[in-house]
């Protein structure tokens, strides 16, 4: 059952091998409205089952070599890479992806699974010393079931880049996908690991919507949550699940500044700025929402964003338009609220602020300032706000006025000046000479206050904290002798 095969999933989930589960939805086109294909809609009870067949297969999966689960996850990167185009269509017709964001998120996923073969090899704890005559260590045991829930603008790879860790150090996994995005960002990666040679009840995909995820929190016997999403539907499962005494990892939403200093090379800077923002229509939780340019540079990186902006065709994916779909209409009308909004408030815009189905034009408010919505909210979609500074103190203050800290790009003449000013302002990422928007497999991936609970994807380190517990072991040659 190939994944470039659609036979082999229309109409069913992955739970136990491909099934039906007594309820359908279509998978529908966000730029032609046409349905592409169907699945299976899971239930809580789906949940349980998969629950089920998790807690079994992970006795089996946890003690199987490290290298039989890095070869697995070899296994299933070369069969995505030699697949690659099947992918990209689905991240295209399904996700609104233009062609070149499709052809890199691919790229993304395969670098994830070979980062996860490494990872199931490298050294699983440490020997520490003791006071006492014995081997004393700390090691890294997998927690068991992990559930992943996961959203619809990277869907392939932010399902992935917990998916592949969390099994490869051994544990079993519960995928719940955004229902808009099932088929690319859950039954397409579900059928590449199993032609890998996954074995049966190690991974589950439950599409389905908010009940779904809910079931997933409550089950008890999925100790570890790795959710990807806003910051409202964080809030809520974080509660939960503190609650229930779970890890919940959350990446959540951001709305990133890009510092445009004095002496930064303006015509560079729209350009990066432009990249940032517009990229995917704006829905990535990295996008440059906040454009804080210093006053000598601010009429003409407003007129060059502009001339920018209005250049870039809003289409179908087919068309080769370089921005595609809004994900649906309830999101599009989000977007055009906070335009809407920020222009009353006075902010002014430049270009854009129309919509064609959901193809939103590429927009630019310039003259925004604290308390406006498009300074205060996510945007998620191809909206650039633009705010001047006039001082150092004024720009950190502009930055640091986010609750949200995820991603900051700061464009300058001085790097190492950049570096020592980059101390002041909280955030998980900064791009120095650069804007807001990247990710590697190996590097470490996290927000700090609204825009998650840290560093819980990318690399080594990270991937062993999230998906496994740490566990303290002690050996002697005989049987301690005590007073009693």
């Amino acid at each position: 059952m190939g994944f470039f095969e659609q036979p082999a999933w229309e109409g069913r989930t992955y739970l136990g091998g491909w099934i039906e589960t007594g309820a359908a939805a279509d998978a529908v086109s966000p730029s032609s409205g046409e349905r592409l294909a169907s699945y299976a809609v899971a239930s809580a009870a789906d949940v349980e089952t998969a629950t089920d067949l998790a807690v079994s297969a992970q006795r089996t999966w946890a003690v199987a070599s490290p290298e039989e689960r890095a070869a697995v996850m070899r296994r299933a990167a070369a069969v995505l890479e030699a697949n690659e185009p099947a992918l990209v269509r689905w991240l295209e017709d399904e996700a609104g992806s233009a062609p070149g964001k499709a052809a890199f998120e691919v790229g993304l996923v395969a670098s994830e699974l070979h980062l996860a073969a490494a990872t199931a090899l490298v050294p699983y704890g440490q020997l520490l010393r003791s006071g006492r005559p014995r081997l004393s260590m700390a090691r890294h045991v997998p927690v068991g079931v992990v559930g992943v829930i996961s959203p619809f603008n990277f869907p392939a790879i932010l399902a992935m880049r917990s998916v592949a860790p969390a099994l490869a150090l051994g544990n079993a996994v519960v995928l719940k996908p955004d229902p808009r995005t099932a088929v690319a960002g859950g039954l397409l990666l579900a059928a590449v690991l199993e032609e890998a040679g996954l074995p049966v009840g190690v991974l589950s995909v439950v599409p389905g919507g908010a009940d779904v995820g809910a079931a997933l929190v409550e089950e008890p016997r999925i100790p570890v949550i790795s959710f990807t999403g806003s910051t409202p539907a964080g809030r809520a499962i974080a509660a939960r699940g503190g609650e229930l005494l779970k890890r919940v990892h959350l990446e959540l939403g951001g709305n990133n500044a890009l510092a445009v200093l004095e002496d930064a090379d303006v015509e560079a800077a729209a350009s990066a700025g432009a990249w940032g923002s517009f990229l995917h229509q704006g829905q990535i939780c990295m996008t440059t929402g906040r454009h804080l340019v210093h006053e000598s540079l601010y009429d003409r990186y407003v007129a060059l964003l502009t001339e920018k902006a209005a250049r870039i065709p809003a289409g179908p994916p087919s068309t080769g338009a370089p921005l595609g779909p809004i994900i649906d209409a309830g999101q599009r009308d989000k977007v055009h609220s906070v335009v809407s909004r920020s222009v009353e408030a006075g902010a002014r815009l430049t270009v854009g602020g129309t919509y064609d189905a959901l193809f939103y034009a590429p927009t630019v408010l310039a003259d925004v300032a604290p308390g406006h919505a498009s300074f205060e909210e996510e945007i998620f979609g191809p909206v650039a706000s633009i705010t001047p500074f006039a001082t150092t103190e004024e720009l950190v203050r502009l930055v640091n006025a986010s609750p949200y800290g995820l991603s900051l790009g700061i464009l300058t003449g001085d790097p190492y000046g950049a570096f020592e000013l980059a101390a002041r302002m909280p955030t998980g990422i900064v791009h120095i000479n650069d804007q807001t928007v990247d990710d590697e497999a190996q590097a470490p991936f996290g927000g700090v206050g609204h825009s998650g609970t840290g560093v819980r994807f990318g690399g080594h380190e990270a991937n062993i904290e999230a998906f496994t517990d740490t566990q303290w072991v002690t050996m002697q040659a005989e049987i301690a002798t005590y007073p009693f």
